[in-house]
């Protein structure tokens, strides 16, 4: 089967993240280990000790055999040997306590990593997510997160002690016999290629992996979300065909790479490993025979060596670790590093409570990635407690037009004004607490009915989540529920209808008590008999608030204060219902077009 080939945005990341070795990126990651770092240097006083025992050991049974055994002196003997046990035992306790102090400092600072990411995530502007796919979002703080856990709880340390190890071993052994050392490091310079490749490679591959498994979790994703629709359009085993031989396939191919590559390091290091016994135990042997070298000395040599190369064939299996943990950092501080459109400058205030009057003062806008103008010198001046309607084909500019209201977006040129302040210089918090706003869509989280309508107002009693859902006439079928208002919808409401997802939307709107509603395309879900529920509601509800209200249907908007036609990102003409359709213009057309529909 050939290799399945990644669509534009993998490729874009995969040469991204195959650059070199960049030491901002380690200095970054260790800003998050900063807050812990006197239990690190605990744990690492742990590993010291632990370490100098493994070190210690076989010079330990050095003294045994030439001391001890060789010499005939069992008290030496017994002596090393009683040693040796104490030396393993306050290796094994330091050991325990290192391991211990270790998963609670690296779960600390994943924690921490996790809970920073999602505060960013909640920050970033609506123009992040629309062109940033759930599945890649959920790799960066699932898998992503997941890689550098490994690396922080175990592999930090590790490799701090696999350094240690070997220096120390390397010191014993200079110190017993420099001849047999020289011998011991012939393969070396061989060990030092063949790492030094391996590490270019292993680059590319791992971070081919991480940008593989964020495809696969996009797809899954996306296919998670519209299972509605592939199973409506019966796209089931083409869609499970697409992932077998692309995304799927391609993650296969890259991590069976990466695994080929180890499966001819490991055992290449192993093999220098043997080399190296195989010329100690040669000369090392003929010279115990000439008796120029205790056997002691020369067994002690044989464990060294095993030692020696143990930390090394240890670094090199870290070191897939650490290729994986760059990758994830990179893009982990990608994320974070992405840029907040939308922000509250220095000195913003709090926009005190509003009465509702919205001024569009020669607005234009476009979107970043895009020069292309959404909305042209927009003047608009709505008073307070007035509801109007905005109407027009499908991308005139509606939706950006009520976004900026609610400042998801800012003007390009011109200002959003509300009560004669500035959206620029007042805090967001401020301006959404007063707002509500019901989308085409409706999303309810994973809790109950209850829960979903109080999103906006968590201190609201029974009696006014009910008293809210009577008004958008949502109180009857939540009634029927299973448990009533304590019925648990699941994540996105799917045992609710659509039209019920909806009512809820309301309700969870009109709970807030906003001073300004926003309603996009919000009874475009709901069956005409509880639009016309909606819309008596709608009627009280509406009444000393001011509103925007976005409808492909004409005849939900003909009660409007004032019905503004946008068109190309302009206002074309704005005025009731009769007055427009006395101009016989725009509206009127879309208006007949409406009825003929």
């Amino acid at each position: 089967m050939t290799t399945a080939t990644p669509p534009p945005y993998v490729l874009k990341s995969e040469e991204l993240y195959t650059k070199g070795y960049d030491p901002r990126v380690t200095a970054r990651l260790f800003d998050f280990i900063r807050p812990y770092r006197q239990r690190l240097l605990l744990a690492l006083a742990y590993m010291l000790i632990s370490s100098a025992v493994a070190v210690a050991g076989p010079y330990l049974v050095k003294v045994a055999l030439d001391a001890g055994i060789e010499a005939g002196n069992v008290q030496v003997l017994r002596n090393t040997v009683l040693v040796y046990l104490a030396a393993i035992s306050l290796q094994w306790a330091a050991t325990y306590l290192r391991v211990n102090i270790m998963a609670v400092v690296g779960q600390s600072i994943i924690y921490d990593l996790r809970e920073r990411l999602f505060a960013h995530l909640q920050e970033l502007s609506l123009n992040f997510f629309s062109h940033y796919s759930v599945g890649r979002v959920i790799t960066r703080v699932i898998n992503d997160v997941g890689t550098l856990r490994e690396f922080l709880t175990w592999a930090i340390l590790a490799i701090a002690r696999d350094l240690f190890t070997l220096f120390g071993i390397l010191a014993a052994m200079l110190f017993m016999n420099l001849r047999l050392s020289l011998l011991s490091f012939i393969v070396l310079p061989l060990m030092v290629l063949v790492t030094i490749y391996f590490r270019r490679k292993s680059r590319i591959f791992y971070r081919k992996v991480r940008a593989a498994v964020s495809w696969v979790n996009s797809v899954l994703a996306e296919n998670i979300n519209g299972v509605r629709v592939v199973q409506a359009f019966s796209r089931q085993e083409h869609n499970a065909q697409f992932f077998r031989t692309q995304p799927n396939r391609y993650l296969l191919d890259m991590t069976l790479q990466a695994a080929r590559l180890s499966a001819v390091f490991l055992p290449a290091i192993d093999f220098l490993g043997s080399i190296a016994t195989v010329i100690v135990v040669a000369v090392g042997g003929a010279a115990v025979l000439g008796e120029t070298l205790t056997p002691g000395v020369l067994v002690a040599f044989i464990l060294y060596i095993d030692r020696f190369f143990e930390p090394i064939r240890d670094l090199s299996r870290r070191f897939d670790t650490f290729q994986a943990t760059m990758a994830s950092g990179e893009r982990i501080l990608d994320l974070l590093d992405t840029h907040v459109e939308v922000q509250d400058l220095p000195g913003a205030i709090d926009l005190p409570p509003i009465r509702g009057e919205v001024w569009f003062d020669n607005v234009s806008f476009n979107y970043p990635d895009d020069p292309t103008p959404v909305l042209k010198n927009i003047n608009l001046r709505v008073n307070a407690g007035e509801t109007v309607a905005l109407v027009g084909e499908t991308g005139a500019g509606k939706t950006t037009l009520i976004k900026l209201v609610a400042r998801f977006h800012d003007p390009v040129e011109g200002k959003v004004w509300v009560d004669g302040h500035d959206l620029c210089t007042v805090t967001q918090h401020s301006l959404r607490s007063q707002m509500g706003i019901v989308l085409q869509d409706p999303f309810l989280f994973n809790g109950t009915v209850g829960e979903n309508i109080r999103f906006g107002r968590l201190n609201a009693s029974q009696a006014e989540v009910e008293a809210a859902a009577q008004a958008v006439g949502a109180h009857d079928f939540i009634l029927q529920l299973r448990h009533g208002y304590n019925t648990n919808v699941e994540e996105g409401g799917v045992l609710l209808s659509v039209g019920q997802r909806q009512l809820i939307s309301f309700a969870r709107a009109l709970l807030a008590d906003p001073r300004i509603l926003i309603l996009d395309e919000a009874t475009s879900s709901v069956d005409t008999q509880t639009e016309r529920l909606i819309q008596r509601a709608l009627e009280r509800l509406l009444r000393g608030r001011t509103a925007f209200v976005i409808a492909h249907r004409l005849s939900t908007v003909v009660n409007a204060d004032r019905i503004v036609v946008i068109e190309d990102g302009e206002i074309k003409e704005q005025g009731t219902h009769e007055e427009l359709l006395a101009r016989q213009g725009i509206y009127d057309h879309l208006y007949q077009a409406g009825l003929e529909d």
